[in-house]
């Protein structure tokens, strides 16, 4: 984990923060002394969100920094501040209310991935002083969940392969006292995991089924899916190589399946957890599978494969039909799984199918309070037509190229016939460009909001 979150105990010689909306900015000057207000026009500071400027004092000295808000304030708002700032230890004078927020977005703001580089700064940097008011625990808990994730989406594809992914889970379950089992290679055919065996076995590494769990028995079941292709060549309908560049985040759904289990697991929440995670590395091969090959599944369905490089579907439909024979409460599963997502909404809006109305509602007012978005798709019945082969059950691609993404849900879908909620998220897991606590690189999409979820309706006991 190389996420340091540089949180302290406040005291009496921290250098203050002040936050300050652009609309108040005027009237916040009034009462600072004459001294503060020329520097402030001087550098024609105008208090946009995010921005900031530092205040001199005596001797070389900083009397203080005036931080942009939004109104109301962001969680980006603070998240500049760490690689802005020089040493020493800062307190921001903020409303309780508003104290987690900025430690959050100070703490993602941390986040530095180095594993591949030969040397770093080790000059002093910036710290904060906790906020009165923060909720400690949840910021150390969101903050680190992310960067277990981003540190596996950026791990390249030749350190992080099936065999490394189990590992990581062996290790998180490990730490909470779960339990992780593994099931690898031909094992899987013997264990009824047709499809994930199919599209990973071409691979050097073992495709396997990741299988954690945690919790009470009498506590209501909660199960997450997470697509584990560690790294996603296209299959023998291969990707162009602008395609395959970013392909060792395809198990970008993994990674955040075992980082909410991690929020889950360390907020102790009233839940029986199960996490199934199919990991696999979609290669070239003498032994890989054909497009229109046929194959079986664990739901008892056979299914026409249009493309192999819509393999995270087939893997996951295999997991999804295990998770669905022991109909937990709430079913969710975490994929990047189209590109038709991405273009319907972009990076940075994973898409939501929800099979109950009041979930997906739940969830969307959860992800607009924790700044953490996704964005409602339908599972629209007059599509299911779509995904009907003439030689199988069903077809994995469907015969059109209109509504991929929703094509790609009503498939899941049909390897979930008894659980009423569920809930699928199409995700990106990757930041395209760098912003403020959130570089380019691997990202936790969805994973805060689905938390406060889950804690609003399974609360620690």
């Amino acid at each position: 984990m190389e996420n340091d979150l540089r949180l302290v105990e406040p005291s009496d010689t921290d250098v203050p923060v002040w936050l300050v909306t652009k609309e108040a900015r005027d009237g916040w000057l009034d009462d600072q002394p004459v001294a503060v207000g020329e520097w402030v026009a001087r550098h024609r500071f105008q208090a946009k969100p995010g921005s900031h400027m530092m205040v001199p004092g005596s001797g070389g000295s900083i009397t203080g920094v005036i931080l942009g808000v939004a109104e109301p304030m962001g969680m980006w708002d603070t998240s500049g501040l760490p690689s802005a700032l020089g040493a020493g230890t800062y307190g921001v004078e903020i409303r309780p209310e508003h104290a987690t927020k900025a430690a959050l977005g100070w703490a993602l703001g941390c986040y530095e991935f180095s594993r591949y580089k030969a040397s770093t700064d080790e000059a002093p940097k910036a710290t904060l002083a906790w906020p009165d008011g923060a909720d400690r625990a949840y910021v150390v808990r969101a903050a680190t969940a992310t960067g277990l994730v981003r540190d596996l989406v950026n791990t390249t594809a030749a350190d992080l392969g099936p065999e490394e992914l189990a590992q990581v889970a062996a290790d998180v379950a490990k730490q909470f006292g779960a339990t992780a089992r593994v099931t690898v290679g031909d094992d899987l055919l013997a264990a009824n995991y047709p499809m994930i065996h199919a599209v990973g076995r071409a691979a050097t590494g073992a495709p396997r089924l990741i299988d954690l769990q945690w919790g009470d028995a009498d506590h209501p079941a909660v199960t997450l899916v997470g697509k584990g292709v560690c790294f996603d060549s296209g299959g023998l309908d291969l990707k162009p190589a602008d395609g395959m560049i970013l392909m060792k985040k395809d198990m970008g759904g993994a990674a955040t399946a075992l980082g909410l289990a991690q929020m889950i697991m360390d907020g102790g929440l009233s839940v029986r957890l199960r996490v199934l995670i199919p990991a696999v590395e979609n290669a070239v091969s003498a032994s890989a599978y054909h497009p229109s090959d046929i194959l079986p599944s664990r739901k008892g369905l056979t299914v026409e494969v249009g493309n192999t490089d819509a393999e995270g579907r087939l893997v996951l439909a295999d997991a999804l039909a295990e998770a669905d024979t022991e109909t937990p409460d709430l079913l969710i599963d975490f994929a990047t799984l189209t590109g038709a997502a991405r273009v319907a909404l972009g990076a940075d809006l994973p898409a939501l199918y929800a099979r109950e109305p009041q979930d997906q509602s739940a969830l969307m007012e959860m992800a607009l309070a924790e700044e953490d978005p996704l964005w409602p798709m339908p599972l629209w019945a007059g599509y299911e037509e779509m995904i009907d082969s003439n030689i199988a059950d069903l077809h994995s691609t469907g015969t059109g190229r209109f509504a991929g993404s929703i094509s790609a849900a009503l498939f899941l879908g049909r390897f979930v016939t008894e659980t009423p909620r569920w809930m699928h998220v199409d995700l990106y897991a990757w930041n395209q460009r760098s912003r403020p606590g959130r570089p380019e690189g691997g990202e936790a999409q969805t994973m805060r909001a689905l938390y406060r979820l889950i804690d609003q309706q399974y609360p620690a006991g």
